[in-house]
């Protein structure tokens, strides 16, 4: 049976519906960076996605061809995950998506090391005929965070994040978004297949001690 990340790190993947205190360790993920409105047509956001997918799928069906990676296991492709920050605020403002800079990214199993991921950027470029040269290897360690499984719109976030600010505040936190701390989300469902009421989507904020 293929290794699942969020059945088998629940954690990081399935949290509660309410706030909760977790530290979360470094991964490694491939990433793209930009900027803009992720809703509008063919933005580079959405364009970053397909990318992604390129490259996550080269490396998971590598065990069919002859690269073969050594400490590969079969497993289940990890969900989509993002990074969001405005520049000049240490919040979100949802009324100016325009402003958004991001980093989308999936996690990468701990047997993909620089080199091969190198090998799967080359290998799906030359298969696909596609530019991949903006995607990159990215080790994150986010480290103590709040967290909260949030159900419904993107748009209706800012009211889970005030419980979130409001339970770190209670147990001595506060927001970090200094440096390369960000606004994290998780993306557990396709909202072209879900109705946007039951869309779930872990967001994550880094914290400090008050």
């Amino acid at each position: 049976m293929a290794f699942d990340y969020k059945k088998e790190y629940k954690e990081f993947y399935l949290p509660k519906n309410k706030p909760a205190l977790i530290t979360v360790p470094s991964m490694n993920f491939i990433a793209v960076r930009g900027k803009g409105d992720p809703n509008e047509e063919n933005s580079t956001y959405r364009q970053s996605i397909g990318l992604l997918y390129g490259i996550a799928y080269t490396i998971k069906m590598s065990k069919m061809g002859m690269h073969q990676i050594k400490g590969y296991f079969d497993y289940v492709v990890p969900p989509l995950e993002g990074l969001w920050w405005q520049k000049g605020i240490n919040d979100i403002d949802y009324a100016k998506k325009e402003t958004f800079e991001w980093i989308s990214m999936i996690r990468l199993p701990d047997f993909v090391t620089k080199t091969e991921f190198d090998w799967a950027k080359t290998e799906a470029a030359e298969k696909k005929k596609t530019d991949f040269s903006g995607v990159e290897f990215l080790t994150y360690d986010e480290g103590l965070c709040v967290q909260c499984m949030h159900i419904g719109p993107y748009d209706n976030e800012p009211a889970t994040i005030e419980a979130m600010d409001q339970f770190a505040k209670e147990q001595g936190f506060s927001p970090d978004m200094e440096g390369t701390r960000r606004h994290h989300e998780i993306y557990l469902s396709d909202p072209r297949k879900c109705k946007p009421e039951n869309l779930k989507t872990v967001i994550r904020h880094p914290i400090k001690n008050i």
